[in-house]
């Protein structure tokens, strides 16, 4: 009862925030109907006691489906064919996470104004999704997906099951969402789920550094800027161990000549976070206590509520398995079956490129090509806003892509015009893939169901009850000459088009390796023999190779080892810049806190730990620092790429030519020395005005701050702040303030199956629920929750909690 007091009082808080402070992202519900007793929020709390065994009747199942609750809220759907468990999991999915399901494609494909009405920012967003091509993608990868009869009918079946539980949501039952937003569901179709999936290709995916290079070549010059941004940065230690042969023979590209339009581009589109990754590893049995493979795994993305995950188990006559979902698309994503288990990093490679195009007359009904001009054809866009007049566009699409920067978006840039060429709109068919997967046996059949993932590009490590384990680097790659798609590209030249895909047969694996372990963590994939190019220009420097540190030395492990490993909060960055940093600090005449916080950094053993001050001391110094360190590419007229922390550190030491400490902004000529000493004082002074304003001890756990935060930020109250974590950036516990591990998994395979997993959040949506983010302290302090593997509907466990029959 205290539980449902205060989450009553919590509803009524927000929506008093949304009136009084006047949140511009829609219409205030109608007070009468948002607080009614029988059909507004207060209907939207629950309490253990609203979960007991209950028999629905529906239509659309073919037989009886049984969906057994764990004491986690975990749904184990045990259904007698294939469209009755994926018509329950979309049933059952809808009903913890309704609103988030349709938020996020209306997010992906440009409808934020339908529900918020008029607001700058949220058009500019609707806008900005619609002209980078997301529903263009998820109609092409929609028509590829029912072409399949397998795809076709489980996409099919969940949206039938979805839909089944909006048609029995009446205002009382409706989720809180749409009563403070006063707006309802609509039918789910196939087309959300293929928009769910270009929502996380656009995540994982949507971010190239094309402009910033560009801008960057054209004004240092190529000598420079192919010193300062290497292809691949010294010392990696790749996903596919170095020496690896490659037994296929690869396909030629021309060796044609790269030219870089001389555009300065000022203004660029808003892309996703650059350090949405993860950790993943297999150990071979060889290396573990029980002579069983284990595989671990932690994809790092934004920390949100409802949590992006949804834990799971669907059970049929061919197929039992068991990890998370996304809601609003079927099967499992990351998991285990009774015979292999496999979790997913991001594979950052190149597969967005820009196109300068030259239109033939301001109209731009033709643009030119290959030596002639071709018709532009153009998508009269319309963007419905609430409550408002709607929003036109005009997208203008070449054989590239669509026309995303011209005068009408992104006007700053000169009546430019860049076309984007991307590998998440072209048709393909993630939902077979993870169809097959959730299938899988052995390798070979997880090989098969790799073929057809296409985007975003993954890391797939794997892991069977036989003794392999593997690891692979899928995705639909172009076939691109050295150097190609660093940079803008002249839209004119056919040369510049992808001529080719790398066929998926020559994608980077590796099958039960000598070292024992496969581990991969969004580094750069390959050694310099593998005969592609390949290209990012954001790896992953220290994670991966702090992983494959701890791997290597690790013997007899097991599960508890793995969870640990996967908690670790050793930062490898600064054990190798921190050294560097207090070489060249002036320690003369420091004042007391800067000599105070000194004394912290010469003990500290690099671990990121919550309550140590030496951490946020270091973090911020680093900052400080390298942004004194490169002050030349800080301009606010337009964007430069910075040089990479590696590179950064290998200046430090052994720059004797240029002097890139040098401040800019002032007449005299800074040493590193001077950079490094002003950088510090300027940190120190930070923190003792941040220990001033943020009435928080100073430490690492109370500065980083980490949050899960609801969707809409401004739903403060359903939000979860001050979570104290360690981890941190460029560490193996990526934990950040809003960023970090949204699923920990560990899974032991063999005669039976065990396995370990948390996520920040909680199964409902509700935030009157006691589970929406019940997992949250469990997550925080690096402990997880033994996952109920059922064998059948009629399992005894006192871990049972209770029982829905669907009719």
């Amino acid at each position: 009862m205290k539980h449902l007091i205060s989450t009553l009082l919590l509803l009524a808080f927000t929506l008093s925030l949304v009136v009084a402070l006047n949140i511009k992202l829609g219409p205030v519900p109608p007070l009468g109907k948002f607080f009614d007793p029988f059909s507004g929020f207060w209907q939207n709390a629950a309490t253990t006691n609203s979960y007991q065994d209950h028999l629905l009747e529906t239509g659309g199942l073919e037989a009886e489906v049984r969906v057994i609750y764990d004491s986690l809220m975990i749904p184990h759907i045990f259904a007698r064919n294939d469209h009755d468990l994926f018509f329950a999991q979309g049933f059952v999915t809808a009903s913890h996470r309704l609103w988030q399901m349709e938020f996020q494609t209306h997010f992906a494909a440009g409808r934020l104004s339908e529900i918020f009405g008029k607001n700058s920012q949220v058009l500019r967003l609707d806008r900005l999704h619609r002209r980078i091509g997301l529903e263009y993608g998820a109609d092409n990868s929609l028509e590829v997906a029912t072409s399949h009869p397998l795809s076709k009918a489980a996409i099919e079946a969940y949206a039938e099951g979805v839909n089944a539980f909006i048609n029995a949501l009446d205002t009382k039952t409706l989720p809180i969402e749409y009563k403070l937003f006063n707006y309802h569901p609509e039918k789910w179709t196939a087309k959300k789920t293929s928009l769910l999936l270009k929502y996380m290709a656009n995540n994982l995916a949507g971010r190239d550094y094309d402009l910033e290079s560009t801008n960057t070549l054209n004004i240092i010059g190529k000598e420079a800027y192919d010193f300062l941004f290497p292809v691949r940065d010294r010392g990696i230690d790749p996903v596919i161990p170095k020496g690896t042969p490659w037994n296929f023979s690869p396909l030629k590209t021309k060796d044609d000549s790269l030219s870089v339009p001389e555009d300065i581009t000022s203004a660029i589109i808003e892309m996703p976070n650059p350090d949405n990754g993860s950790n993943n590893w297999a150990v071979s049995g060889k290396k573990t206590a029980s002579g069983n493979p284990i595989l671990a795994g932690d994809p790092h993305l934004g920390l949100n509520l409802p949590s992006i995950w949804f834990a799971i188990q669907l059970h049929s006559p061919d197929m039992n398995v068991m990890g998370v979902s996304l809601p609003g698309a079927m099967g499992v994503i990351i998991g285990f079956n009774d015979s292999i288990a496999w979790s997913l990093t991001n594979s950052r490679r190149d597969v967005r490129d820009w196109y300068k195009i030259k239109f033939r007359t301001p109209e731009k009904n033709e643009y030119f090509h290959d030596g002639q001009w071709k018709p532009a054809r153009k998508v009269i866009d319309t963007v419905f806003i609430r409550n408002q007049p709607s929003f036109i566009d005009t997208v203008i699409y070449t054989h590239h892509g669509p026309v995303v920067y011209d005068e009408q978006f992104m006007p700053e840039n000169k009546k430019q015009n860049y076309a984007l060429r991307w590998v998440a709109h072209d048709g393909s068919n993630e939902a077979l893939s993870f169809y097959l997967l959730n299938r899988a046996k052995n390798y070979r059949e997880f090989n098969e169901a790799m073929d057809h993932f296409a985007c975003p590009a993954q890391n797939f490590a794997f892991a069977c009850a036989n003794g392999d384990i593997a690891i692979r680097v899928q995705g639909k790659f172009p076939l691109k000459r050295k150097g190609q798609g660093q940079f803008l590209m002249d839209g004119t030249l056919p040369q510049n088009d992808w001529q080719d895909f790398i066929p998926p047969e020559h994608n980077a694996r590796i099958l039960n390796p000598p070292r024992g372990f496969v581990s991969s963590a969004n580094q750069f994939p390959v050694d310099s023999t593998y005969p592609y190019f390949v290209y990012d220009g954001n790896y992953e420097h220290y994670r991966n190779r702090r992983i494959n540190q701890r791997l290597e030395e690790m013997d007899h492990i097991t599960p508890a080892d793995m969870q640990a490993l996967q908690n670790d909060n050793f930062n490898m960055k600064a054990s190798e810049s921190l050294p560097v940093l207090l070489s060249y600090l002036n320690r003369e005449n420091l004042p007391s806190p800067a000599q105070d916080h000194l004394e912290s950094l010469d003990s500290w053993d690099f671990y990121n730990e919550p309550e140590l001050v030496a951490p946020a001391v270091f973090n911020l110094w680093w900052s400080q620092f390298f942004k004194t360190f490169w002050d030349e590419f800080d301009t606010d007229s337009l964007l430069l790429r910075t040089p990479s922390t590696p590179q950064t550190i290998y200046l430090m030491r052994h720059d004797t030519v240029q002097n890139y400490a040098d401040i800019k902004e002032t007449p005299e000529i800074e040493s590193l020395q001077d950079v490094v000493t002003q950088s510090y004082l300027t940190a120190v002074s930070e923190l003792e005005a941040w220990k001033e304003t943020s009435n928080r001890e100073l430490n690492w756990g109370n500065y980083k701050y980490t949050s899960v935060n609801h969707l809409v930020p401004q739903l403060a109250a359903f939000s979860e702040k001050g979570i104290i974590t360690g981890g941190g950036k460029n560490i193996v516990n990526a934990t950040r303030g809003r960023h970090g591990p949204s699923w920990k998994m560990v899974t032991e395979l063999g005669d039976e199956v065990k396995a370990w997993a948390i996520y920040p959040g909680g199964q409902s949506g509700n935030p009157g629920s006691p589970y929406y983010s019940n997992f949250i302290p469990v997550w925080a302090k690096g402990r997880y929750h033994r996952l109920l593997f059922m064998k059948h509907a009629d399992e005894k466990n006192n871990a049972l909690f209770y029982t829905q029959t669907l009719q």
